[in-house]
């Protein structure tokens, strides 16, 4: 259990911790940046995260049934908390997979096209995304640190 509950608490920590380092640090210092050098540095920056977080995703979701599943006693011994925890993973991993191959496969395509405007647009729509998804983690992780109390 120890082994899985670290590779699940590190994933989290990976993709939320990620998260609002893009959306709270990194994207209010690229503002000011002109448009190809910012689209430019946002191309390199997801490159690496986005691998990133599908590593974590598939991590988190193979530990946390791991865990349910072999240390928890299945899904009718977990309490409500667990339940939400992993509902709602999966509802951030496919909104991660849509982001994939919907926002962020447009604006690979706006950049190689030499479309910054579209490219702009493509970024909102990861933006928004992320946004969402941070704001899920967060829940998640409250979750995950409070649910035992609840009962």
């Amino acid at each position: 259990m120890a082994y899985l509950l670290t590779i699940h608490v590190l994933s989290a920590v990976v993709w939320v911790g990620g998260m609002f380092f893009a959306l709270l640090v990194l994207r209010p210092a690229v503002g000011p940046l002109d448009p190809p050098v910012r689209l430019a540095l946002w191309r390199r920056v997801f490159a690496r995260f986005f691998p990133a977080v599908g590593v974590s995703v598939l991590a988190l979701l193979a530990t946390g049934h791991a865990m349910i599943l072999v240390e928890l006693g299945g899904f009718g011994a977990i309490g409500m908390s667990i339940h939400l925890m992993q509902g709602i993973g999966v509802l951030m991993a496919l909104l991660y997979l849509h982001l994939l191959v919907g926002p962020y496969r447009r604006f690979l395509k706006a950049l190689d096209a030499g479309t910054p405007p579209e490219a702009g647009r493509a970024i909102e729509g990861i933006r928004w995304i992320i946004t969402v998804n941070l704001a899920l983690g967060v829940v998640t992780l409250v979750l995950a640190t409070t649910g035992r109390y609840w009962s």
